[in-house]
Order: C-alpha cells, then sequence, then structure tokens
C-alpha cells in the first residue's frame, strides 16, 4: 500500500521538527563530544519506577591512582602525615578543578548535591532528565545509583529486636554473667600483650558503623575529644555524621556534631576495640589505651555508598560538621586503624569499583582499613560484598570460643570481581562477643561484625608496641598473617588440597601477641654484589619472596653494589638476582649471619631462584634487642 504524499509529508515534518528540537536542547557541550556516559541498571530501574527525585552518584572520567600518584612525588616510604597531607592536597585540588563545570551548572539549577575527592565523584539529587543530560557532560564516565542498603544479615546488625529468636541471646543487660573477661581477649593474645605494657597507647582507632554511645562508660574516657580533667567535650574532627542532612532520630540529640548511636551495633564494635572495665563490668576492648573517633555511616541501619564515602573522607582528614571537606580537612587528625562492619552489596546497586579506589587511597595514606568479610554462610564464594571482597582491605572471618569457624562466616573465593582472591585474610572471634551497647547497656553479639574490631585492636597493639610499622601497612599485615595459628581446610579450595593461606580462615587464627613478638624481632638484611673479578655490581635487583605470603622485598644495589632491606620477618624466602646486563646464579651467593638469626636453609634450587629459610635462635635476654641479618651475595 502507497502511503498518501501529504500524510509522508507531515510524518517528515514531525520527525524533522523532533530531531532538530531534540539536538537544539542538548547542553552546548555535547555538540562533538562522544557517547553519553553509560547509567547503570540499577538507577535506571529505579528512575522507571518512580517520577520522584532519587539520589545518585557521578563519576568522572578523571581518577587519580594514589599508589603512583605518591611513587611520583618521591613520598611512597614518606611518614603517614607526609603521605596524607600530600593526598588530600592532591585530591581536593583535582576534584575541585574537575568539578567546577558541573557544580555550576547544579548550582544554577538549585539541584542539592555532595561532592567528593577520595573519588571524584559528585552525590546528586534529580530525576531521570537531570541524569540523562549529566550523562552527555564529557567530564562524565558513568552515573550509577546510590542505593539504600539494609545491613541485616546475620550478625551485621548485632542483636537488633528482630533477630533476638532466631539467635537465642539476650538483649541488652546492665551487667556482665561473669567477672571474667570476654572470652576472645585471652584467646588472641591481648592480654598477655597487656601484661608486657603494649595497651593501644598512642594510637587512635576509628568505627564507622550506626554510631556510638559517646557517654557509655565502657567509651567516654578513651574517647578522643573527651577532656578527663577539665570534664568538657570537643566533638569537632573526632566525630561526623553522614546522615546529619536528614532527621535526627528521636535517640539522638538534634545537634548532629553530637554522637549517637540509633542501633547499638556501633557501640558494640568500638568496645571491642577499646571498652574499658566500668563499675562490675570487665574491661572488654582489645586495645584499651587506644583512643577512638566515629562517623555515623547509618541511619536506622541503612548505609549508601555515598555515606560510606562520606565517612572514608572524614578519616581521611577531619572536618567539622557541616564544614566543606575539600578546604577544611586536618590530615594530621586521621585515625591510624578504620574498622568497617558493613557491606555494599553490588546486587543491590553498589558498584565495586567506586569503594576500591576510595579503600586504595585510604590505605595508601598509611591508614589499616579491616572489615568484616561477611554472614553469607557455609557457600563458597560468599565473601561478595565490598568492602571485604578488595586486596587493599584486611578482611576478617569468624570463629568460636571452640575454635571453629562459625556457620554464618563468609567463604572465599572472591569471584564478584574475577579475582579468584583468597577470603578472608584471617579470623577471629566472632560468636557469644560480649561488649557494649547503647544506653549504657552490655550484650552479646556474633558475626564477623564482631570479629573485624578484634582485629583494629589487635592492629592498635602492634603499633603500640613497634612504633616503626605505624603506617606501613603492608608490613603489619604480614606480621598478623605471618603469625596467625594455621588452619587447614579443604572446603573451598582447589584441587582437593588443604592450603594455609584457605578460604575459610585465611591464614589462621588471630594471634596479636605472636604477631607483636615477630615485629619485635626483624632482621635487616645487607646485600653485597660482586662479579668473579671482585668488582661491584651496581643496579642490581635483588628480590626476596616470602614462600608463605607471596609478598616480595626488593632492593636494587648502589654503585658499591650494596643494597639493603631495612626491615624483615623470620620465614622461608625464594631469593633471585638480576639485572639489565643479566642474571647472578644464586647458587653463588654464600651467607653469612649475625648474631640472633640462623642458620639459613638452602632448600631449594631450580637454577634461577633459590629458597632460604631465616630462623631466629632462641632468646633469653631480659632486654630484647633488634637483630641485624648481613647476608653476602659474591
Amino acid at each position: 500500500m502507497t502511503a498518501h504524499p501529504r500524510r509522508f509529508v507531515v510524518r517528515l515534518a514531525l520527525v524533522l521538527f523532533f530531531f532538530f528540537g531534540v539536538w537544539a536542547a542538548r547542553p552546548l557541550w555535547a555538540a562533538d563530544e562522544p557517547p553519553a556516559a553509560p547509567i547503570s541498571p540499577a538507577l535506571q530501574r529505579q528512575l522507571e519506577e518512580t517520577e520522584e527525585s532519587v539520589s545518585f552518584l557521578i563519576v568522572l572520567h578523571d581518577q587519580v591512582d594514589a599508589k603512583e600518584a605518591l611513587a611520583k612525588a618521591g613520598l611512597t616510604s614518606a611518614d603517614r602525615l607526609t603521605r596524607g597531607e600530600h593526598l588530600y592536597n592532591m585530591l581536593t585540588a583535582r576534584a575541585r578543578a574537575d568539578q567546577a563545570g558541573l557544580r555550576a551548572l547544579l548550582d544554577r539549577r538549585q539541584t542539592p548535591y555532595r561532592a567528593f575527592y577520595l573519588i571524584n565523584m559528585l552525590e546528586v539529587t534529580g530525576d531521570a532528565a537531570l541524569a540523562t543530560e549529566l550523562s552527555l557532560h564529557p567530564a562524565v564516565a558513568r552515573i550509577e545509583a546510590n542505593p539504600e542498603i539494609a545491613q541485616s544479615s546475620l550478625g551485621a546488625m548485632g542483636v537488633s529486636a528482630e533477630w533476638l529468636t532466631y539467635l537465642n541471646m539476650p538483649a541488652a543487660r546492665s551487667e556482665a554473667p561473669t567477672a571474667s573477661l570476654p572470652w576472645g581477649l585471652e584467646n588472641i593474645g591481648a592480654t598477655q600483650l597487656w601484661a608486657d605494657g603494649y595497651t593501644g597507647q598512642g594510637i587512635v582507632v576509628a568505627g564507622q558503623d550506626t554510631g556510638v554511645d559517646w557517654e557509655h562508660p565502657a567509651l567516654q574516657p578513651r574517647y578522643r575529644g573527651w577532656n578527663a580533667e577539665a570534664e568538657t567535650v570537643d566533638h569537632q574532627y573526632n566525630w561526623f555524621d553522614a546522615w546529619a542532612d536528614d532527621a535526627r532520630p528521636a535517640s539522638c540529640d538534634p545537634n548532629p556534631q553530637t554522637p549517637c548511636d540509633d542501633h547499638g551495633h556501633g557501640t558494640h564494635t568500638v568496645g571491642t576495640m577499646l571498652g574499658l572495665a566500668a563499675g562490675a563490668e570487665p574491661a572488654i576492648g582489645v586495645a584499651p589505651d587506644a583512643v577512638w573517633m566515629a562517623c555515623r555511616n547509618m541511619l536506622y541501619g541503612v548505609g549508601t555508598p555515598a555515606s560510606y564515602t562520606a565517612c572514608f573522607e572524614f578519616f581521611l582528614a577531619p572536618y567539622p560538621q557541616g564544614g566543606d571537606p575539600m578546604t577544611e580537612g586536618m590530615p594530621e587528625l586521621a585515625p591510624h586503624v578504620i574498622n568497617n562492619s558493613w557491606g555494599c552489596p553490588p546486587s543491590e546497586g553498589c558498584n565495586p569499583d567506586d569503594l576500591r579506589q576510595i579503600v586504595e587511597t585510604v590505605r595508601a595514606a598509611g591508614i589499616f582499613v579491616v572489615a568484616s568479610a561477611g554472614n553469607r554462610g557455609s557457600l563458597c564464594g560468599s565473601v561478595q560484598d565490598p568492602i571485604a571482597i578488595y586486596d587493599a582491605t584486611f578482611s576478617v572471618g569468624a570463629y568460636d570460643s571452640a575454635n571453629s569457624l562459625a556457620s554464618f562466616s563468609s567463604r572465599g573465593p572472591v569471584t564478584i570481581d574475577g579475582s579468584g582472591r583468597i577470603k578472608p585474610d584471617i579470623a577471629a572471634p566472632g560468636v557469644s562477643v560480649y561488649s557494649a551497647w547503647r544506653n549504657g547497656g552490655y550484650t552479646y553479639s556474633q558475626g564477623t561484625s564482631m570479629a573485624s574490631p578484634h582485629v583494629a585492636g589487635a592492629a592498635a597493639l602492634l603499633w603500640s608496641a613497634v612504633p616503626e610499622l605505624v603506617g606501613n601497612v603492608d608490613m603489619s599485615e604480614q606480621a598478623f598473617i605471618k603469625s596467625a595459628t594455621p588452619v587447614s581446610a579443604i572446603l573451598c579450595n582447589d584441587g582437593g588440597m588443604a592450603p594455609v593461606p584457605n578460604n575459610l580462615f585465611g591464614y589462621g587464627r588471630l594471634n596479636a601477641q605472636k604477631a607483636v613478638e615477630l615485629a619485635l624481632y626483624p632482621a635487616q638484611v645487607k646485600f653485597a654484589v660482586t662479579d668473579d673479578a671482585g668488582a661491584p655490581i651496581a643496579a642490581m635487583t635483588i628480590t626476596l619472596v616470602d614462600v608463605l605470603t607471596g609478598y616480595a622485598y626488593a632492593v636494587t644495589t648502589d654503585d658499591a653494589g650494596v643494597g639493603v632491606i631495612e626491615f624483615i620477618y623470620a620465614g622461608e624466602y625464594d631469593l633471585s638476582a638480576d639485572n639489565t646486563g643479566g642474571t647472578i646464579p644464586p647458587t653463588q651467593v654464600d651467607i653469612v649471619l649475625g648474631e640472633g638469626y640462623g642458620p639459613v636453609g638452602v632448600t631449594a634450587d631450580n637454577g634461577d631462584i633459590i629458597r632460604y629459610t631465616i630462623i631466629p635462635l632462641p632468646i633469653t635476654l631480659d632486654v630484647k634487642p633488634r637483630w641485624f641479618m648481613p647476608l653476602v651475595i659474591r
């Protein structure tokens, strides 16, 4: 059938009008720019289901790799304050410049937004039309959902009312069932370290959670904002509420600068990190002389990627409630350790890449990031949620007082990002954990949420005992995993083997006492490389790879043919030596050990790599010195 000529003309006119009308409505920046940035399926579904404005995330193209930035500035080995200040100044300057056009547009529209710098991103409240318009901006890489995520899995919400029957545990109580300490403190060796004088002194731990009952008698004396002598408090720089723009819960002070906990979970986790004895109650915390600060990242147990990001920014460079994080941050007030007993499931719209970059940046600044592995149960591959899935996160599984893995503790490997990464990294007490609760109470709770603060507290003990490790997250993790009590496991591991590490316990059960002992007695390894004629070989890369953990120590020889690894733990290592001029056969290596270490046993040789075992000798001295191990390569 032939179309009527007049109708064809009308239809063509309408098509042309629609095409040019839409094109004319496009922002000026879209004229000759690449295709629109993708809008995540989760956000598309959300926008289709409502005509109301929703919160979503605008992620920009220009992002910073923190490790590369520090390396470029020659600050990889700088102290944590120098690294933190450099990253804060660089990231905020970059974000202000990159976001200027978008922020000006949103300001003109009077559109609510929050700007971030840890990841170059804005949280925007708007409708589908705004999301579509912003997707055309050349600076925008993608537009993501900002889902509200209820932390309702087993243990993740402690003993909230709906779980009491299921968990068969008592509600909050005002007295301990016995005068004894919570079982986990002795189990991980914390009490032994207290006897040695290591109690977390000088270390600041942070909790990112439901908030904290700051006036709890077990916690108030260790709040960084509390002045016990004057009995005054200063919450500024010590507390931040990421939900301050929303109505405060009735149980909280109306002033968002005042700490509160609308649930109890956050109070419980901080109590496990450092809670003191109070009245008839026992000490409940791993590091009782550490001090704490906190950020409320959840409202009634619900968090978002934006609220998690806001808390991380507060920790990297604390700033006043209501202030500008990009100009008022103080990185010198950053905590040493952050506990994270929460998850952000990709299945609910959380983009793993966004939080990964944030955790990597915070770690690069010398802050130890610890997180619960999750409570998804016994299926392999159940460690699924950020931030536990990341290599930069020290992820923690849970076990009970019989040292058996908790049934709810999530297992690896990590499959959601395709990495196959072994997780958790370590396991800690997470069943029937007694700690503080809101309104001055106490209660038992269970979950990897309770295991994680045991490790965060242990990190405070380690750094108070070995100040040289402060800010050195890599070597601190090595101390924990090399000293963990190994537990073999066949389940969730390829080949039917029972290796350590594995996807149930990681490297094993936390042993804070052994971690400190290991870190107190490092070796210094000195290499002197010469050719057959005895001439020094410069620019030779010497690498020692830890057989257990895979961690590599590398050093390049100077003009005298000398290289030094300043800090290395006892263990088995694969050694290799090479440069652009060729490989020095490791079989030519002669090793001489100084007092305190020996012998070094050759256990394997494949022609290119040779394996040595560094063994500390028994030490019976009352004063424990640092030992140095010269290693001579000829």
